[in-house]
């Protein structure tokens, strides 16, 4: 990773006092959204806004701990948001329709516009990821710069394989699992993941496993697509496929990095980004 790293550009930075103003601090609020109550951190106070979106289960607290610590909060205001459903954006209980992915899409959207954002730039992982793809496709007037990890825009049988794998969460790691657990209770967590496989799974009966396959070409902004090539959930192919999609993208692959490489290798995964969204 650190060979693959383009040079730093020097991008100015208009004076606003000593470093010290600078606040490092998350907030943490609801706001209303499309009829339900949406749970965000925000940090920072660049000019630059940026919005993470979480996986599967995720919230901005269990998802983005680096993120919302070290991005760099002079040139970025960063915002992590809790879809509905999880994390802090409950009620209600998470459902996963037909339609899912769009409606996280249009809530995002829709949650940076009411926090006055005219333009943002969006770090989607894993669902988010997908989510991201859909709101960068629909909104693109909206968007100014796209990263997705851990994303994909179908879902083969070997995925569908793979989802069932992690369906019962009991045999989960105790690492990954802990967290969840705390946010959740095992009953939710258990019975939402459960419910998750088998939404996702019901791409698999579309046309090609089709997700957002026919959106991809839509996507207009900068785009940076970040794999792990040993991620155990996200055959490299899926990104292959989005990056040969999005003209002009850039794909980036992690020898080492998994589906959290942005956790495993946050450092080297904060500097990446950085200099893309500069």
């Amino acid at each position: 990773l650190l060979q693959l790293q383009p040079p730093a550009r020097a991008v100015p930075l208009t004076p606003r006092g000593p470093a010290a103003c600078y606040g490092t601090s998350v907030t943490s609020a609801k706001i209303q959204v499309n009829g339900v109550h949406l749970h965000y951190q925000q940090t920072g106070e660049g000019s630059h806004a940026v919005l993470l979106l979480p996986g599967m289960l995720g919230s901005g607290q269990t998802d983005f701990g680096p993120q919302l610590k070290s991005m760099n909060k002079q040139l970025f205001t960063v915002v992590a948001w809790d879809p509905r459903g999880y994390g802090k954006s409950i009620p209600p209980s998470r459902d996963f329709p037909p339609d899912f992915f769009e409606r996280d899409a249009k809530d995002a959207v829709d949650l940076m516009q009411a926090l006055k954002f005219k333009k943002f730039s969006l770090l989607g992982w894993s669902d988010g990821g997908i989510t991201a793809l859909i709101a960068a496709a629909k909104y693109p007037n909206l968007i100014h710069k796209l990263v997705v990890w851990g994303a994909n825009a179908s879902v083969t049988q070997e995925d569908v394989r793979i989802y069932s794998g992690i369906r019962d969460v009991s045999k989960w790691s105790e690492k990954v699992k802990k967290p969840l657990e705390e946010l959740y209770g095992h009953k939710y967590f258990a019975e939402t993941c459960e419910a998750w496989v088998d939404g996702i799974s019901r791409f698999a009966d579309n046309s090609d496993g089709n997700i957002c396959q026919q959106l991809l070409p839509d996507i207009k902004c900068p785009t940076f697509i970040i794999h792990g090539e040993k991620d155990p959930l996200v055959p490299q192919a899926h990104a292959e496929y989005i990056h040969k999609h999005i003209k002009g993208s850039r794909l980036l692959v992690i020898p080492e990095g998994k589906h959290n490489l942005h956790l495993r290798f946050a450092e080297d995964f904060n500097r990446e980004v950085e200099n893309f969204l500069r």
